[in-house]
């Protein structure tokens, strides 16, 4: 391992080298990633959760929609660009500040997780949101579901977001194949 490495590495430690390969592909040092794949997309249809997708750029629901992902690396931060059936997601991962938390910033939310390692799979249990950089209270941000693992050779993950009295947001299982990592 080098002295300065890669944003899941460095907050996995003695982890990282326990996942399965897949998910040390997909998450590793690699300055650029392309992957595709399918995926299955649910989530509620109320009027506030479909507009709260629509703000946050999250995908609407469809079965086995096809899924491109693109992840460009600098440094320990991470920009990655989900486009589900033609619509584009993006998020921009790092490490928080002064925590071994993994931060993703999507539009005005940030959420901060934990990464655990479970068996070969990576688990990644929330511990903190904020929206405008304001701190959330615990009982607003909801659930967060978030696993990735290997099937069949291939990334498999699933995400699952659900919110107070508002029901699921969006979760989305499938798989991803990196076609393009340099």
């Amino acid at each position: 391992m080098t002295s300065n490495p890669a944003l899941f590495p460095a907050l996995l430690g003695d982890h990282w080298q326990q996942l399965a390969a897949p998910i040390q592909q997909m998450h590793g040092d690699t300055p650029h990633v392309l992957a595709r794949g399918a995926a299955d997309v649910e989530g509620a249809t109320n009027l506030p959760i479909r507009w709260l997708r629509h703000l946050l750029g999250l995908p609407e629901p469809g079965l086995q929609q096809p899924l491109e992902v693109s992840i460009e690396r600098r440094g320990t931060r991470e920009i990655w660009t989900r486009r589900f059936a033609g619509k584009q997601m993006r998020s921009v991962l790092d490490r928080a500040t002064n925590s071994p938390l993994l931060s993703e910033r999507l539009g005005p939310i940030t959420l901060r997780f934990e990464l655990l390692r479970d068996d070969r799979t990576l688990d990644w249990q929330l511990r903190g949101a904020r929206m405008f950089g304001l701190p959330l209270p615990r009982a607003l941000f909801g659930e967060v579901l978030s696993r990735s693992g290997e099937q069949d050779g291939r990334y498999a993950f699933h995400i699952d977001t659900r919110l107070p009295l508002l029901g699921r947001l969006v979760a989305y299982r499938g798989w991803l194949e990196i076609v393009d990592g340099d």
